[in-house]
């Protein structure tokens, strides 16, 4: 069964580094089949349900450090793909931030963040932030964890796009 791994703040400003090899060891050793991985981000399609905790806890004996690891089957991350209702012809535009529970979303929050041209969408299983201005200054985008009110992990549709591709036979 194919399942896609989010791993959430390795290999970003120097901090947390895990080349993708070592990653790619990891998942093997833990009974991962047909790695493959996405860049330098952590993102990985396998063939095995392997929990995040697991994955997490070789890392830390590994590297020495605890990322956040989120790990969903195939049918689930397309259905939050399915579920998107913004263009994705600006795939570094649109964002999803996958959550690891059912959002407690503060609604109230997120309006008085939104810039104007910011819009969001929010389900059981994800939260979706189109912000055609970028997220990189976005008040929003910055305070998601917070206002979805679970661990949440973020890809770019564009990231979302080539995990699905990778995940093809």
């Amino acid at each position: 069964m194919v399942h896609i791994v989010l791993l959430r703040g390795i290999n970003v400003g120097g901090h947390n580094k895990l080349p993708m090899a070592a990653l790619k060891d990891i998942l093997v050793g833990l009974g991962a089949g047909d790695v493959r991985i996405y860049i330098q981000s952590g993102n990985a399609v396998i063939q095995r349900d392997i929990a995040g905790s697991a994955i997490s806890d070789a890392i830390e004996r590994a590297k020495g450090f605890r990322p956040n690891v989120l790990v969903l089957p195939l049918a689930m991350f397309m259905q939050i793909a399915i579920e998107n209702c913004f263009p994705t012809d600006y795939g570094k535009a649109l964002h999803i931030w996958f959550l690891t529970d059912k959002p407690n979303f503060d609604a109230a929050k997120a309006d008085a963040l939104a810039i104007p041209s910011e819009k969001y969408f929010v389900t059981d299983h994800a939260i979706y932030l189109f912000a055609p201005d970028g997220i990189g200054r976005s008040k929003l985008a910055a305070a998601m964890e917070m206002i979805a009110g679970v661990p949440v992990t973020a890809c770019n549709w564009n990231t979302v796009a080539k995990l699905l591709a990778l995940a093809k036979p």
